[in-house]
């Protein structure tokens, strides 16, 4: 029997979409839900620290490292990105809104109990090492979020 339990898989790294994210997870994780985020692929990205981690080792590591953005400050638009212009607007909009910015909302889920797991094979495929993510993040491959989703009331893919 499910229980009352949300279980969201974060592929995406863009801004709008984890902004749903973590709208969804601290609207449960408020309403007395358990929740776990399971950030995959690009989803990491807004696991990451600032620039200066260690980075990657090989050639297609470093690559992967300096394409992709830092943290949830730098993430780009799903939509109407316009060359890096489109969140720029879009943060400008939702600051006028009183919008929460996706590290505020990042941060309240964590204070929350939102649970972040990060995907060990995405992560080894990236070349992201545990020290280049936000503390208190645990790490898991499929089998960790598929045992977590058996039991949730809602599963997400966004």
């Amino acid at each position: 029997m499910a229980e009352d339990k949300m279980a969201i898989i974060c592929f995406s790294g863009d801004l709008d979409k984890a902004l749903a994210t973590f709208n969804l997870a601290t609207g449960a994780a408020a309403s007395g839900m358990e929740v776990t985020i399971f950030f995959t692929f690009w989803g990491i990205n807004l696991l990451k620290k600032p620039r200066g981690r260690r980075g990657a080792s090989s050639l297609l590591g470093r690559m992967f490292d300096w394409m992709m953005p830092s943290g949830p400050d730098r993430l780009p638009l799903s939509k109407f990105n316009m060359a890096g212009l489109g969140p720029f607007f879009m943060k400008k909009q939702m600051r006028s809104k009183k919008v929460q910015a996706v590290s505020e909302f990042l941060a309240l889920a964590r204070e929350m109990g939102v649970k972040f797991v990060a995907c060990i094979m995405s992560m080894q495929v990236m070349e992201i090492p545990e020290e280049d993510l936000i503390d208190g993040v645990e790490f898991g491959g499929v089998a960790a979020f598929l045992q977590e989703a058996a039991n949730a009331k809602i599963s997400l893919f966004i």
